[in-house]
């Protein structure tokens, strides 16, 4: 059957005769489906179905109340398929304390003064420069990272020890043997990082560059 017969025999399936459209309308149709089919993706899609015959459209409506409901017909978009959007690579676990270690660097020379050979020094020289590396660490310590004692007690007080205790955080010394309790005195407090703010660094970003070269022009 040629394409101008299966036509006739759908309008004649559907109860509609098909009606000669003047050439000028054409014309003008041709006209606006082209830019249409060029800036509308969607419309492009059902085009395309119409012409390969995968896409009917539906009879024209006989009557008002079949009109109407054709108006208030919301046509959907065909579902495309998403692209799932790639997350961005994870940074290496090691980049934090890189990072903290440039901070060190960067604000009291910590790298500088631990690669010096102070063997050469008084302790007066080495004590002047660790005065300067004690200022800057502590800042970049206290911008960056919340700091609390593992112990409340202060240091040379005597404290109990009861069975379950923390020995992650605690460590014993001396003459230790059997089972808690446990009495002894509290030598060093312990420190335990609360929290950590590290600044955001861009992903390209090289992390093992701890301080970058300077060089005087």
């Amino acid at each position: 059957m040629s394409d101008k017969e299966q036509g006739a025999s759908d309008d004649a399936s559907s109860g509609t005769a098909a009606e000669e459209v003047p050439f000028f309308t054409r014309l003008v149709l041709a006209y606006v489906i082209f830019f249409k089919v060029l800036f509308d993706g969607v419309f492009a899609y059902r085009a395309r179905g119409l012409r390969d015959g995968t896409l009917r459209l539906a009879p024209p409506p006989k009557t008002a109340a079949e009109m109407k409901d054709l108006a208030s017909t919301k046509l959907e978009r065909p579902s495309l398929p998403r692209q799932a959007s790639e997350p961005p690579p994870a940074r290496p676990p090691t980049d934090g304390a890189l990072v903290l270690l440039s901070l060190l660097q960067r604000e009291g020379r910590f790298i500088d003064f631990l690669q010096e050979d102070v063997s050469g020094f008084g302790d007066a020289e080495i004590g002047a420069a660790a005065r300067v590396v004690h200022d800057g660490c502590k800042k970049a310590l206290d911008e960056h990272v919340k700091l609390v004692a593992v112990r409340s007690e202060d240091e040379g007080a005597t404290v109990t020890l009861d069975a379950g205790y923390d020995a992650a955080a605690i460590t014993l010394a001396g003459n230790v043997g059997g089972k808690p309790p446990f009495k002894g005195t509290l030598k060093h407090k312990g420190w335990r990082a609360k929290s950590i703010e590290l600044p955001k660094v861009a992903p390209t970003h090289d992390a093992h560059v701890l301080a970058p070269a300077e060089i005087e022009v």
